[in-house]
């Protein structure tokens, strides 16, 4: 698990190394930096008290479930707030729909406490209801509401080992349930992990699987690179989605994956234009 000093470091360093990472950078950055701020400041807990893991992972339910976090809501709309003020600062598009979530959190319109359960759950209806009634974009709330759930959550699973799951073969996240941001290749044999997007916490998954529909036909499946990298796009024609895969057989271990992801949003890009959509 990445401090959050190290993913600011990586993403400067990212753009000592590639220019073209500059215009993406700043904007990143600054929310990290406000994390670093507000670190133990997102009104989030977690009260794993009395909770079995073991009864829980057999059951093929994840560590964490909604009914564990603690919420202050007014610690939380406060964080937020701000939150959206400095996305506000640093974004040269979408000042309405910030503004529009920002307003929505001060008036009360918006209660992001079962927004944060719907994430928890892959519950895509609030966030789609909620996004249309702001009228923003979902993925924007929903990045936005992630940002402090993240910060609660990946202590708890930085304290978990890369075994602490056996048994685990689900494709959401075995601590809170959540779906993968992206999957990592490592070791000689290639191991394939994946990563949750929420905690950040990776399990062992099989290579010829998708995540996202559980297709194991290999006529389905299939990838593409852009470039030299050592991240490419894992996609699967019987659903349309795809995730993708940094192989650290070929370098970039150094960087959080949760980095690696902002840097490559060109191949994001290039998904979308062949008709797949991310699998999170």
């Amino acid at each position: 698990m990445y401090s959050t000093e190290r993913k600011i470091e990586a993403l400067q360093s990212a753009v000592h190394r590639a220019p073209e990472y500059a215009a993406i950078a700043p904007f990143f950055a600054a929310v990290y930096h406000y994390q670093l701020q507000h670190e133990g400041g997102t009104g989030i807990g977690v009260e794993l008290a009395g909770v079995d893991q073991e009864q829980r992972s057999s059951n093929g339910f994840p560590l964490i479930s909604p009914s564990e976090l603690r919420v202050d809501r007014l610690t939380l709309v406060t964080f937020l707030a701000g939150l959206v003020t400095v996305l506000e600062a640093e974004s040269t598009e979408g000042a309405a729909a910030l503004r529009n979530i920002g307003e929505a959190l001060q008036s009360g319109k918006l209660d992001p406490e079962p927004m944060l359960a719907a994430i928890l759950e892959r519950r895509r209806a609030p966030l789609d209801e909620a996004s249309l009634a702001l009228g923003v974009p979902g993925a924007l709330l929903e990045y936005i509401l992630e940002i402090p759930l993240k910060a609660a959550l990946e202590p708890c699973a930085a304290v978990l080992g890369a075994g602490a799951f056996p048994g685990w073969h689900e494709s959401i996240c075995p601590v809170c349930g959540a779906r993968p941001a992206m999957a990592e290749l490592s070791g000689d044999e290639g191991e394939r992990r994946l990563c949750c997007s929420t905690c950040s916490y990776s399990w062992s998954f099989r290579r010829i699987k998708c995540p996202s529909c559980g297709c194991e036909d290999p006529q389905q499946l299939s990838y593409f690179t852009a470039g030299e990298g050592a991240t490419r796009v894992d996609t699967c024609r019987a659903c349309s989605r795809y995730i993708k895969t940094r192989d650290t057989r070929k370098g970039g271990s150094e960087v959080p994956l949760e980095v690696e992801d902002l840097l490559t949003i060109h191949l994001d890009l290039l998904a979308s234009r062949e008709g797949f959509v991310r699998g999170k």
